[in-house]
């Protein structure tokens, strides 16, 4: 910003910084030990385990650090009446329970650890929590979001299979109902070859 211009606190560009900035103060806790909390809003999750191809990530959290995030997301009340009963998302469990279903999926697999992972939430007045996700995303492009699809998908309902098995469920084999999708053609070398690219271009 040019130093002759008028600081306004209200700018998209502000307001999105306070949202990420408060996030990353928050204390970081185990995700294998989620507590119940209401609200919505955002959330980031940090990996520190041996998995191979996510090492120079791991590096930033082995220490307490915590500054690079390996999935951003949000999670908002379900049903479009919320709004109406409760416009400040005060009664919703959604957070928690965002977080606890991440915490089951990445339990479900054949290579990760539920104790080598870490997230950090923040409860969020509903209006800003896509403004903030989106500041996260642009700040960190955490590699779940960003190249290796899959992490955050839901159980699908009956009769919606559809494209290929994801590639988080193709390096990260467990949860009962990916098999049900079809083999994607890239091997989980070829994945792990670009993972290893994408955070060396970003992290080292």
């Amino acid at each position: 910003m040019n130093n002759d211009e008028p600081y306004n606190p209200l700018a998209m560009v502000n307001l999105a910084h306070s949202i990420v900035t408060h996030m990353e103060e928050m204390e970081p806790h185990p995700l294998d030990t989620i507590p119940r909390f209401h609200g919505a809003g955002l959330y980031a999750i940090y990996y520190s385990g041996p998995y191979h191809a996510y090492e120079l990530l791991a590096e930033r959290s082995r220490e307490g650090d915590f500054t690079e995030p390996i999935y951003v997301g949000k999670a908002v009340p379900p049903g479009g009446r919320r709004g109406l009963d409760d416009p400040a998302g005060k009664k919703t469990l959604a957070l928690g329970a965002r977080l606890r279903e991440h915490a089951r999926s990445i339990r479900a697999t054949a290579n990760l650890e539920i104790e080598d992972f870490h997230a950090r939430w923040l409860v969020v007045e509903d209006i800003w929590i896509a403004l903030g996700e989106s500041a996260m995303l642009r700040r960190h492009r955490p590699v779940w979001n960003a190249l290796v699809d899959g992490f955050g998908n839901h159980v699908p309902g009956k009769g919606r299979i559809d494209g290929k098995r994801s590639r988080w469920d193709t390096i990260h084999p467990g949860r009962s109902w990916a098999h049900k999708y079809p083999e994607r053609d890239e091997t989980l070398e070829a994945i792990e070859q670009d993972i290893q690219e994408y955070l060396r271009s970003r992290l080292a």
